[in-house]
């Protein structure tokens, strides 16, 4: 401890020094010499190359993402890749980047990004002949907490179905595997082979050859100053050496995305956050050492720690309160000249760390330090990227946002290429979507939510997070007021909508777990209202458009799957990709003649809305598209006396026959005027009330009062999860997504294949039916005991992983864990057993037939039909 203390006031001089100089990269164990990044300033610069005066693509910012994907985009096929960078290769956050990488990341779908990095980086330098000083000895995260154990338990059932290599190991073979540390505080940890880190600019300037080698071009120093439109999707991209017409433009520009964003009128919700880390002189244990030691994340103490050369680099991240966001440049810009530069270093934002670093590595104390790096890394308000295409805007791109561009350049270059390449994402990575944030991320939601980002980056990942930072947003609806105090509050999109509502002598707050929590009770609670009373939801969030024009009905039977409804009634459809995956589930309704209510998950309004826009800007259609998410509430009615609270609130027929299952009306209710679609996802009598957000209030308190006599009460999200699960309603997001086709998902009812319009994704699909499916979802039972299937985890068979769950939740009415869960074709019988991994252990799981409950509408039809026949 005391002689690190020591070595501050010199390293503080030294860090000074270094910037003034050139030496301004930490060692690395392959060092690029200052003659050789002239070498490649000048190969790369405009100079002696002929301008290009149009591109296919051209890409903005010449860090690894960027130059990722042009190497990508140009090895795909693709002619007339350009590459635009505003200094030299690397500037910004990729030269002082600690160069990590690492199969793991909590989420399901970046694993496939992290896979695809490495191995790219494995075969790069025999591609290309650049070396990239790839270094693999694998990596541990450490666990020295029991809820840690469990945190690493939760994970490995997520990955076994995933080629991600992966296993859990005692202290015993994490002290092998990284000799130096203090098995007293080891309870497990988390063992990824084939982990390391990489140079980072030798990996850009590899990835650069190899994008020339393809025929890419590379033009530096060319800085973007200004974009403009085309009347026909173009994109003039001007700078001081010319202008380039691109079919598309790439945003990859790291901490200047938002300028680039700002000559169009976006205000990307990017912000670049100070990150440090310490390079150690040589350590003698680490120098007497046989072989390279493992990366370690030791989770509690928030930092990781590799070996540099003979020394260790150690990287901490500060609690939310001590770290340091760049505001500034979100007000004034990033300065001009700003590239290869530093912040000042501050050693008493992390001594926190330090101690615990040096408690799990005792070496540590007796360390110099040679090297601060604090330097300037990119974080999104969740701290994933926003990778895609842009809502709003034609053929305008984003690659920006990375807090982990080295290992996710890679991937991303790939899964970005390919899309662009093949007009639809490669698999599922809506969790990057860059349409997750609209107007409504302003810059202080940006702030507080990359601070806590920031400082809970090694928090405990518990199912069903929330974080709490920037909340609420602008988007609170009508009722919000009213049910705040009374209920646990989800995030979605920027609204603030209710999982669970608690009653005197309940457990409230959020108390996250990995098995039952306080809500199991209340949530059972609300499943048994709706089946037995009556209940009211708040569904604002939903995303909202209406489609209208002369040519609505034609662009529609282009981009769903299903027939469309007729006036006054409503189904459920699906867009599909050109290969036949489930892009989107979406509810159409028919208002008026050629006038479309179209509405879809929180999650995907953006996401959706881009899809048809592209569509009837693509195709020519002559329709107007309005986003009226904002605008208008949403409040769910379900359970057997809803039509009872409803038809004291209206002159309108609420019979059975009188108004219809899927059909719409405009009816008043409480003398207040809305829509009425009869339909509830929790798959019991309901309807859903379509509402000015400003009468919001007034049609909730009215229910609530006509429903005293009826028992109504509120219920949040995590009910009608439950409730639709027992129906065997299919989730977007889950049973069905972009590595999903419709006819393995079990939606062949809502697939008109016969239909005489040529949807999208109508040909693959016929493909697909033909030559018949390898694997189908699956409705299964597991027999657990304090814990649940949530989705996503292992289902094995006879020791062999044979598929993976989708969603999963406890069935009050059967009082059982369900799931669903894709398996092959051979193992979809009823009566079939299988194994579900939950934290560890194994649990006896069986395909039953579906669904558990019969939906309303169904046993109101076989009740009638018994009569008929009595």
């Amino acid at each position: 401890m005391s002689r690190i203390l020591n070595v501050i006031k010199v390293q503080l001089r030294r860090d000074v020094a270094a910037r003034r100089g050139t030496a301004r990269l930490p060692l690395r164990t392959i060092c690029c010499t200052a003659r050789k990044r002239a070498e490649d300033r000048n190969e790369s610069s405009v100079l002696g190359k002929r301008w290009k005066d149009t591109a296919e693509t051209v890409v903005i910012g010449g860090g690894c993402v960027g130059v990722s994907l042009a190497y990508h985009l140009a090895k795909g096929g693709m002619k007339d890749v350009v590459l635009l960078e505003k200094s030299e290769l690397t500037a910004g956050s990729t030269w002082h980047a600690a160069g990590l990488t690492t199969y793991y990341h909590p989420g399901i779908n970046l694993k496939k990004v992290h896979y695809d990095s490495i191995k790219l980086y494995e075969s790069l330098e025999a591609e290309t002949g650049q070396a990239v000083g790839f270094h693999q000895p694998g990596s541990v995260r450490i666990a020295s907490t029991p809820a840690r154990v469990d945190e690493m338990r939760y994970q490995m059932t997520r990955t076994h179905w995933h080629v991600t290599p992966q296993s859990m190991i005692g202290p015993e073979r994490v002290q092998e595997l990284f000799p130096l540390v203090n098995i007293d505080k080891v309870l497990a940890g988390l063992y990824t082979p084939e982990d390391g880190h990489i140079d980072p600019y030798s990996l850009t300037m590899a990835l650069a050859a190899g994008a020339r080698m393809y025929g890419a071009q590379i033009y530096n120093p060319a800085p973007v100053t200004a974009l403009k439109p085309t009347a026909d999707g173009k994109w003039d991209v001007e700078t001081p050496h010319g202008t380039i017409r691109a079919n598309r433009i790439v945003n990859s520009a790291g901490f200047w995305a938002r300028e680039v964003g700002q000559m169009i009128g976006y205000e990307h919700p990017t912000i670049p956050v100070h990150h440090q880390y310490v390079v150690t002189a040589t350590v003698p244990e680490v120098k007497a050492l046989k072989k390279e030691l493992a990366v370690i994340r030791d989770l509690e103490g928030s930092y990781y720690l590799r070996q540099e050369r003979d020394g260790l680099l150690f990287g901490p991240y500060e609690q939310m309160e001590k770290m340091v966001l760049q505001d500034s440049w979100v007000r004034d810009g990033v300065p001009p000249g700003f590239g290869k530069e530093l912040f000042e270093s501050d050693l008493d934002r992390i001594m926190e760390h330090v101690e615990m670093a040096m408690e799990m590595v005792p070496v540590l104390k007796k360390a110099d330090i040679i090297n601060i790096v604090s330097g300037p890394i990119t974080y999104t308000p969740d701290l994933l990227p926003m990778v895609g295409p842009q809502q709003g805007v034609r053929n305008y791109w984003n690659a920006i946002g990375f807090g982990y561009g080295v290992i996710h350049a890679g991937g991303i270059g790939k899964f970005l290429g390919d899309w662009i390449r093949n007009g639809e994402p490669p698999y599922d990575l809506i969790e990057c979507d860059p349409n997750r944030y609209g107007k409504w991320a302003d810059v202080p939601f940006m702030c507080a939510k990359a601070r806590e980002s920031y400082g809970f980056n090694n928090v405990v990942g518990y199912p069903k997070e929330e974080r709490f930072a920037g909340r609420p947003t602008s988007r609170t609806s009508g009722v919000y007021e009213l049910l705040k105090d009374k209920c646990s509050m989800g995030f979605h999109t920027g609204w603030e909508q209710p999982h669970w509502f608690h009653k005197p002598g309940d457990d409230t707050g959020y108390k996250p777990s990995f098995c039952r929590t306080n809500w199991f009770g209340p949530v059972g609670r609300e499943c048994k209202l709706i089946m037995e009373k009556v209940g009211v939801i708040d569904l604002t969030p939903f995303g909202k458009f209406i489609v209208k024009g002369k040519d609505s009905l034609k662009l529609l039977d282009r981009l769903f799957a299903n027939t469309m409804p007729k006036v006054g009634l409503t189904n459920i459809s699906h867009m599909l990709t050109p290969t036949g995956k489930v892009f989107a589930e979406v509810t159409i309704t028919q208002l008026t003649p050629g006038e479309f209510l179209l509405i879809t998950g929180s999650g995907s309004e953006l996401h959706d809305l881009r899809w048809i826009e592209a569509e009837a800007a693509d195709g020519g259609y002559d329709v107007d598209i309005s986003n009226v998410t904002d605008e208008i509430g949403v409040l769910g009615i379900a359970g057997p006396n809803s039509r009872k609270v409803l038809q004291k609130l209206t002159d309108e027929d609420m019979s059975d026959a009188g108004f219809k299952f899927l059909n719409c009306k405009s009816i008043k209710l409480g003398g207040i005027p809305l829509r009425a679609i009869r339909i509830s996802y929790t798959g019991e009598l309901g309807w859903e009330l379509y509402i000015d957000q400003k009468n919001m209030a007034a049609v909730y308190e009215a229910m609530m009062e006509a429903g005293k006599d009826e028992g109504i009460d509120n219920f949040g999200t995590y009910a009608m999860a439950s409730l639709r699960l027992e129906k065997g309603f299919r989730g977007w997001g889950a049973e069905m997504n972009c590595d999903t086709n419709p006819l393995e998902a079990g939606l062949d009812y809502f697939i008109k294949l016969n239909k005489p319009a040529d949807f999208i994704g109508k040909a693959a699909l016929q493909e697909i039916k033909a030559k018949g499916l390898k694997r189908k979802l699956s409705y299964i039972t597991v027999d657990t005991d304090n814990i649940d299937p949530e989705g996503n985890e292992t289902v094995w068979l006879n020791g062999k992983v044979v598929g993976n769950t989708t969603s999963g939740a406890y069935s009050y009415s059967s009082q059982q864990s369900l799931a669903f869960a894709y398996l092959p074709l051979e193992l979809c019988s009823v009566g079939q057993k299988v194994e579900v991994e939950l934290l560890g252990r194994k649990y006896p799981a069986m395909v039953i037939q579906e669904p558990l409950v019969l939906t309303e509408p169904t046993r109101t039809r076989l009740q009638k039909k018994a009569k008929s026949k009595a």
